[in-house]
Parts: structure tokens; sequence; C-alpha cells
């Protein structure tokens, strides 16, 4: 049924729609949630080897890739080791949506150039704190791929058991 009070969107919104709802974070998003979004979005060009972020820097802002690939690694002695290869319609990043959190792994233009859209984590903690239905929706994609992460970490493993420790993986302290 035709609402005429329906907020219409813009083609580019639309698109921008489109885009976010391929992401695992935002799929369940109405568009009127998305749009909360969208002002937020800061569209920002990087070159090859560019680093977007290391290790141990403050988790400031959420990348979500509209074109290009960026590896994330992290680093094991004085070699960086590839976790993820992460290209168009991936996020990465995640970790802002932790108030105080810092990167975990380094975040390297990989591609000839790359396209990445910027959510400065002060616009998602405020999203998440003035829309709670928003931050359950947000946080439920959140512990699905978590849950996910974790299956990996175990079946990894087994299938290499004796590598490391598992019990330290829920070692708060370490």
């Amino acid at each position: 049924m035709y609402n005429p009070f329906k907020k219409r969107y813009s083609p580019e919104e639309q698109k921008l729609f489109k885009f976010l709802s391929y992401i695992k974070h935002f799929e369940t998003l109405t568009e009127d949630e998305l749009s909360l979004f969208i002002p937020c979005m800061y569209l920002r060009k990087y070159k090859q080897n560019e680093v977007v972020f290391f290790n141990g820097d403050p988790s400031h802002a959420l990348y979500l890739v509209k074109k290009g690939r960026v590896s994330l690694s992290i680093n094991i002695k004085d070699n960086m080791e590839e976790l993820s290869l992460v290209e168009g319609g991936d996020l990465f990043g995640d970790n802002a949506f932790l108030d105080g959190a810092k990167r975990i792994y380094n975040a390297l233009v990989v591609s000839e150039s790359a396209e990445l859209y910027v959510i400065p984590q002060i616009n998602l903690l405020d999203i998440m704190e003035n829309h709670p239905e928003i931050k359950a929706k947000v946080m439920y994609a959140f512990a699905e791929l978590y849950n996910q992460y974790t299956k990996n970490v175990f079946k990894e493993y087994k299938s290499n058991f004796g590598f490391f420790q598992l019990g330290r993986v829920y070692d708060n302290n370490a």
C-alpha cells in the first residue's frame, strides 16, 4: 500500500543502503535505521601499501570497503602474518563499536588503490546510545560473527593440536 508520508530516499542513498545491507553488521537494519549512518560515512581513498591502522592504535573508526583490497595481519616476531584479505563489501575495524578498544591487527592496502567508507567511532557510539533497537541488531550480528570465529579457532586448534595453549584463549589477563 502506498504511504504518502513515508520518507523517500535519493538514488544515492538507495545505493548506500544496498551496499550496507550486504554487510553482516547492517543486514537486518531497515532503511530508516541505515539512514542514520549515511551522514557519518566519509569516503576516503588510499594508495597501495598505505597503512589504514596499526595494531595497538586506538579504534577510532569503522571501515567499509567500497573498492580495493586490504590485508589484515598480525606481527609475529619480525614477520607479518596475514589473517584475512578484505575487499569490496567487507567491513573491518569492527572493534570501533567498543568504547576504549585498541586495534588488534594491522590493516594495509594491498591493491593499487582502495576506496573505504570511514565511520568515526564517536558517531557509531552516538547512534548505538540513542537507538537501542539498532544496537541490539548490530550486537546480535557481532555475536554471530564471534561465535563463528570461535568455531574456527577450535577447528584450527583440533587440526594442529598442541600448537598453542587453548586455555589461554579464555584468560582475561593474557
